[in-house]
């Protein structure tokens, strides 16, 4: 048995296990990461660096046939190699995963600590069946899994994960997406441009986590003019008939289908990686889904010397908020018990499918209606737009009806992931609509849709006022 003795060990060398053993190194403890699968974290593995790989070489493909419409002939000759469509994703795939790797071997060997880890009380762990390790504090970050309902198992080795799809040897033929989040609308979309039959189900109605039903349904129609999509999908029977999976349900219009696939891909939510941790011998308290409850100011869990970050929280599960995570939890835990809360960054979310999606700030469905007032934009007329062919989608903001500040938005069309910084800036400098429309907007690019967001909410904020806005009053029109 051998046996370790430090101040800091951090479960999972993730975005946010690796930030996190970073922090509490900086800060002066010692520290070991321990790790019981591959590393190279989940996002340049098979999450965000394969999947916008993925996306990119299908909107590479869908915007040189989408020429004719510009006068530029002969591009729908254009075909998909299979093979090598797949081999070029994970070709860079393995580009930014070796990055990571390259800084884990940059850590002292003793840091590092390969197994699976459990906790035998609440500052001991059990690594594999060969090394304990007495901590001090523990910084859990052990990541998430795809969560795959029981009813999709029927499909057997048909059915795949987003942490498979990219391993396959060659693009499916036809493929049935179960999901309606970022990740089922990103690779189903990609798919589709990529010559793939696809038809994508989800399940009561939600889209890409948006609450706000105008913004919602543009998404939906945008979306369900590309590929088969019904999000709130009604079947008869699921089964595999001569090794393909085949769907009977029924669609949008009423009407009974039968369809068969290559595969099934389940793109239904990740769950937190925490059931193998034996948590019950820490003594923390647990929610319903057996996640600690924590202060997500100090990623504490409540007053004990275990801090948790990432997406194994359930809360954020975004990069940037991991490794702010996980740079809070490993500096507190090394700083214990001087533990320091922070104001956490604004909500801020992103979907890469065409129209993007962005959700940033409070969440829709909790703000005072009365007392909010709601900017719209739709892109179907906007000029910038219109001149890249993508002027589809709407944008809601959201302010305060009586200071005027902003306090969120929702919205999908072209250069989301631009805008939306400019909403998340925005909130995190606790900036009003007036204040907002007093900065410069050039013409003719996309950003002029937010400014008529803004100015819309400024108007209906007058409404209610009653007076002047005087940076509505100043602004230039686009």
């Amino acid at each position: 048995m051998k046996d370790m003795k430090v101040d800091v060990a951090v479960i999972g060398a993730g975005t946010a296990g690796m930030a996190a053993f970073r922090a509490a190194r900086l800060a002066g403890a010692s520290a070991v990461l321990i790790e019981s699968g591959e590393f190279g974290t989940t996002c340049a593995r098979v999450g965000c660096m394969p999947s916008k790989l993925l996306l990119a070489a299908a909107n590479g493909l869908h915007e040189a046939r989408s020429l004719a419409a510009r006068g530029i002939e002969g591009t729908h000759a254009l075909e998909v190699n299979r093979e090598h469509a797949l081999d070029y994703v994970r070709r860079e795939r393995d580009h930014f995963v070796k990055s990571v790797l390259d800084e884990v071997e940059s850590f002292p060997d003793d840091c590092i600590v390969r197994g699976q880890a459990r906790f035998e009380s609440p500052t001991r762990l059990m690594v594999g069946d060969d090394t304990r390790i007495e901590a001090a504090r523990v910084v859990i970050a052990t990541g998430a899994a795809p969560s795959v309902p029981d009813e999709l198992k029927v499909f057997g080795d048909k059915l795949i994960t987003s942490d498979d799809l990219f391993e396959l040897h060659a693009l499916p033929a036809k493929i049935a997406v179960f999901g309606a989040g970022p990740i089922a609308l990103e690779l189903g979309q990609a798919l589709a441009r990529l010559d793939v039959d696809v038809f994508v189900f989800g399940k009561g109605g939600s889209v890409a986590a948006l609450t706000d039903a105008p913004v919602r349904d543009a998404l939906r129609e945008a979306l369900a003019d590309e590929f088969y999509f019904d999000p709130d999908a009604k079947f008869d029977a699921m089964s595999l008939e001569d090794d393909q999976p085949t769907l009977r349900f029924t669609s949008p219009g009423g009407e009974p289908r039968t369809e068969r696939f290559d595969f099934v891909l389940a793109a239904t939510g990740r769950a937190p990686n925490l059931k193998a941790l034996a948590l019950d011998k820490t003594g923390i308290a647990l929610n319903d889904k057996g996640v600690p409850l924590f202060d997500e100011t100090t990623m504490q869990c409540g007053d004990s010397t275990i801090f948790i970050a990432g997406d194994c929280d359930g809360t954020r599960p975004w990069l940037h908020d991991s490794a702010d995570e996980g740079k809070l939890a490993g500096d507190n835990a090394a700083r214990f018990p001087d533990v320091q809360a922070i104001k956490r960054k604004v909500p801020f979310s992103l979907v890469f499918c065409e129209p993007q999606v962005v959700i940033v700030g409070a969440s829709y469905d909790d703000l005072e209606k009365q007392m909010t007032v709601t900017g719209e934009a739709s892109f179907e007329d906007q000029g910038r737009s219109r001149v890249m062919r993508q002027n589809r989608g709407l944008l809601h903001v959201y302010a305060d009806a009586k200071t005027g500040k902003l306090r969120g938005a929702q919205g999908c069309g072209p250069a989301m992931e631009h805008l939306g910084h400019l909403l998340a800036w925005a909130l995190q400098l606790d900036l009003t609509l007036d204040e907002m429309l007093k900065l410069p907007f050039y013409h003719p690019v996309v950003e002029e849709g937010l400014r008529s967001a803004l100015k819309d909410a400024d108007m209906k904020c007058y409404e209610q006022r009653s007076e002047t806005p005087p940076a509505l009053a100043s602004a230039a029109g686009g």
